[in-house]
């Protein structure tokens, strides 16, 4: 499916004759590849200005197969690449003005179906602060869902009440789990394991953060962003390891 540069080819009202459909149709068209997507989160990528539909009369959503292109392009840049919405806007414009956009690679590892380690997330583009209206509607899941993943621990706001880029991803890859039937409560185990393994990259950079040196302190950043990515790679190894020796 090829992309479409428009913004949302959306702008005004419905026209006689166009082939527009109503946001529960193009729901029905998306859910074949995206199960998960819901009219709020198509309410959310409006409202972001990730697409624009038309307006009928009445003021009712109808929108363009261009539209429903854009929707399963953005859907697939956020599934495949991680991608937060502003990098994904910024990328849907250099489109459209004609500009040839690469995208990270699918986060697959290359030999086979096993996800590829996500880089440190200091090293990823980062999105905005979000609420928490805006991160229910993202991720599409319920009040009462989010409560129980912040009682477990898996996902926290700032003081201010919003969501940074870190918990935004957490939450949608505990949401991910959650479709395989995983709850927060599974999920203890592995924030502890993570939490020792962030323990023991600490105890690695605190003398280089001590240090009086500006360069060697911004080495320890470094060093962190190396260590996370080791660590996590490790990790993804040993879970491997582990699944294949029970599989004989």
């Amino acid at each position: 499916m090829s992309p479409t540069p428009q913004g949302g080819a959306g702008h005004g009202t419905a026209r006689a004759g166009e082939q527009l459909v109503s946001i529960g149709s193009v729901l029905g068209r998306l859910r074949d590849e995206f199960p998960e997507v819901t009219i709020s989160k198509i309410r959310f990528l409006e409202a972001e200005g990730l697409v624009e539909p038309r307006r009928t009369p009445s003021g009712y959503r109808k929108f363009s197969p261009e539209d429903v292109e854009r929707l399963a392009l953005v859907l697939r840049m956020q599934r495949d690449h991680y991608l937060p919405l502003k990098v994904i806007k910024e990328h849907l414009e250099a489109l459209g003005r004609g500009e040839r956009v690469a995208l990270p690679g699918p986060q697959r590892d290359r030999d086979d179906d096993w996800p590829a380690p996500a880089v440190a997330a200091a090293e990823e583009p980062t999105a905005a602060r979000v609420g928490r209206a805006e991160l229910l509607a993202a991720l599409g899941v319920a009040e009462r869902e989010l409560a129980e993943w912040e009682s477990y621990g898996l996902v926290a706001a700032g003081p201010d009440g919003a969501y940074d880029a870190d918990s935004v991803a957490v939450a949608r890859l505990v949401a991910d789990l959650g479709r395989f039937g995983l709850e927060p409560r599974h999920l203890r185990v592995m924030k502890a394991a993570a939490e020792r393994e962030a323990g023991l990259v600490e105890q690695v950079v605190a003398p280089l953060r001590r240090h009086r040196n500006p360069q060697t302190r911004a080495h320890a950043e470094a060093t962190t962003r190396e260590l996370a990515g080791l660590s996590v790679r490790l990790h993804a190894a040993l879970v491997k390891t582990a699944l294949s020796g029970q599989s004989h």
